[in-house]
């Protein structure tokens, strides 16, 4: 397998039997409280390397790639749906699996969100409520965005190219536009990726049939309720309200032209307890640009807040 830089974990995959044994590659290292690791649109597990690091001599952390994306398997759009609810319909079967297989505990799951991940963990959460004893979230949305189709100007046009044009489609598959733009500053960075981090966020995409999931992502963004994941994430949403006494991390990279401030206000408007920490000098990649601050918060946040009933 080829090796990328500060990613020395083992890959293991799950065959997914209703999907015709397609494969989901994840991380499942250490031991302990399980942390599940959920990525957006166009990362994938590479993103959670250094948390993962840092967190596995006391926690199980479990980081998968979503179907299409990162080392699982690329199916074309006939062998797969490609929209939220299939999304969770895996994480579902993945965590099942490790419950019962794996030795996994069926509650104390800590959800590490970014991106699409939030949509995706939060909609598996309301499956699965006393699951979930923490929640860190990370420049993500588990609700419709809060400017709903009024997206800000600067991002309304591209979207609709992205979304609706012949042209968009060949900016996705044939140039791989979007994924090489979030690598980019300031789009998806405010510092400059090392070449080598950024041929790794590239690697899994390396040819037009392997960023079909990268372009479908972007399709089944929920903007208005005719729109096919409206209901799924908007049953997210209002689940909220279940998790608000669970102990929440809010980390925020402030540069992040599609998680903007109307977003995180939404967060401090669901759990109005919680206190961000706001990183103005950080993009939508946070982690990228924040680590050094952002991933020894993380593990202080797991080592201080007690699962409940413990």
């Amino acid at each position: 397998m080829t090796e990328f830089p500060g990613y020395p974990f083992v890959s293991r995959w799950f065959a997914h039997s209703g999907r015709a044994g397609l494969r989901q590659h994840y991380l499942d290292e250490g031991a302990g409280q399980p942390v599940l690791f959920l990525h957006g649109n166009p990362s994938w597990s590479y993103l959670w390397r250094r948390p993962v690091l840092a967190l596995r001599e006391e926690f199980r952390c479990i980081a998968p790639d979503h179907i299409g994306m990162g080392l699982s398997d690329k199916p074309g759009p006939d062998r797969y749906p490609y929209d939220l609810a299939a999304r969770v319909d895996d994480l579902d079967a993945l965590t099942e699996h490790l419950i019962t297989a794996g030795g996994a505990p069926e509650r104390g799951w800590t959800l590490v969100l970014h991106d699409w991940g939030g949509p995706i963990g939060m909609a598996w959460a309301r499956r699965h409520p006393d699951r979930v004893a923490r929640l860190v979230v990370l420049n993500t949305a588990a609700f419709p965005h809060p400017r709903g189709e009024r997206v800000r100007p600067l991002l309304r046009l591209p979207l609709r190219v992205l979304r609706d044009t012949r042209l968009g489609a060949r900016l996705f598959l044939r140039h791989n536009l979007f994924a090489r733009g979030a690598t980019w500053r300031p789009l998806g960075v405010r510092r400059r990726m090392p070449a080598a981090v950024r041929s790794a966020f590239l690697a899994p995409y390396d040819r037009p049939e392997h960023r079909v999931a990268i372009q479908r992502f972007v399709h089944d963004i929920p903007l208005r309720p005719r729109d096919r994941s409206w209901p799924e994430l908007q049953a997210a949403g209002a689940a909220l309200a279940r998790f608000a006494d669970l102990p929440v991390l809010i980390a925020w990279g402030l540069g992040d032209p599609v998680f903007d401030r109307a977003v995180l206000n939404e967060w401090r408007r669901r759990f109005p307890a919680v206190v961000p920490r706001l990183y103005r000098g950080a993009g939508h990649y946070l982690l990228e640009d924040a680590h050094d601050d952002l991933v020894p918060a993380i593990r202080t946040f797991l080592r201080t807040s007690p699962l409940p009933g413990a």
